[in-house]
């Protein structure tokens, strides 16, 4: 095991100067930092772990979460997993908070992330993809507060890290999906979540950018639903009704529950093929029904346990994030693979 007593005999200085520089107290020369940092570099050293855990709680650090999560069951699996993360590193007297809210108002997020700036040293959030709340943000991280976006990016926003799948493809693979099943022409109609969200609009790209190889493929309208399961009932409802012709529906983020029971409603002989994301409880019911055909997984639990893991390395061991993206891939799932 490599100590601060050995880095310290081999750069000739004592255990105190090697502790100052690792842990960043008190003055040492420039050379001198330079070569113990150097030193623990090439030997590979880390803190010892209850010396961690001792200093991690002097400091008490400290992530609120900030997610648009309420009546979205896909975030269940996201607050799994970053429950289980928070739990590990209690040890380390890692404390997180969580903040809910429904839906994608822009002032209730910005009120959110108000309330938990001035105790928090590091922010997760799946942001509302507003100026707004991008400048907010960028106040935080000149602030040193670390940010982290889960499930969904943001623009012009200089957070450190981004974890969450890849939304482009997954539009592009869901066209393709239908291409497989319809053949080459096919009228879609589409359920997206909000216009507000970057992840749901790169879906879109994705499903449009894959349909020009398809000029047969056609859309006929895309309606928002804003993750709300009444909503997605009442304007799938109206989509089937004004379309009846639709033979695809693609349904781009939550509410697949809502469009579902609209499914239903039909004629079996008249009901569109159903491609929707992540096999929360009441989509895997709508897969037994037939209803939804096929769904793109897209690792909830592990979106939400890395985002806390981001961070506690950050808070913790002082690692700041070795890429800025951490991308998970879309798989595709049936009721035989679930």
């Amino acid at each position: 095991m490599v100590t601060m007593k050995k880095i310290g005999e081999l750069c000739g200085v004592s255990r105190g100067t090697v502790d100052r520089v690792l842990n960043g107290r008190g003055r040492v020369s420039p050379q001198t930092e330079a070569a113990i940092l150097n030193m623990a570099k090439q030997l590979g050293y880390e803190p010892n772990p209850a010396g961690k855990a001792l200093a991690a709680r002097k400091h008490k650090p400290l992530i609120s979460v900030v997610l648009s999560s309420e009546g979205n069951a896909f975030f269940d699996e996201v607050l799994r997993g970053m429950k289980e993360a928070a739990e590990e590193y209690e040890i380390y007297g890692l404390e997180v908070r969580y903040h809910t809210m429904k839906g994608y108002n822009v002032d209730q997020q910005i009120e959110l992330l108000k309330s938990v700036k001035a105790y928090s040293n590091a922010v997760v959030v799946n942001p509302i993809d507003s100026p707004r709340i991008a400048e907010l943000l960028n106040q935080f991280i000149e602030e040193n507060i670390f940010v982290v976006t889960v499930n969904n990016d943001i623009k012009n926003c200089n957070r450190q890290c981004f974890v969450g799948s890849d939304y482009f493809n997954g539009g592009v693979t869901a066209c393709a999906m239908f291409e497989i099943v319809l053949g080459k022409k096919a009228t879609i109609g589409i359920v997206t979540g909000s216009n507000q969200i970057l992840g749901h609009l790169e879906r879109l790209e994705g499903f449009k950018k894959r349909m020009e190889q398809l000029p047969e493929f056609k859309i006929v309208d895309v309606m928002e639903n804003e993750d709300d399961e009444i909503t997605s009932y009442n304007v799938t409802q109206k989509l089937l009704k004004n379309y009846p012709d639709i033979d695809g529906l693609f349904l781009v983020a939550g509410g697949v529950y809502g469009a579902s029971r609209a499914v239903l409603d039909l004629p079996e002989e008249n009901r569109p093929f159903v491609i929707a994301f992540d096999s929360v409880p009441t989509t895997v019911e709508m897969m037994h029904k037939g209803t939804v055909k096929v769904i793109l997984y897209q690792h909830p639990y592990r979106q939400g346990h890395r985002s806390i893991d981001l961070a506690f390395e950050y808070l913790v061991n002082g690692r700041s994030p070795a890429k800025a993206e951490h991308v998970f891939k879309n798989e595709i799932r049936l009721l035989e693979n679930l």
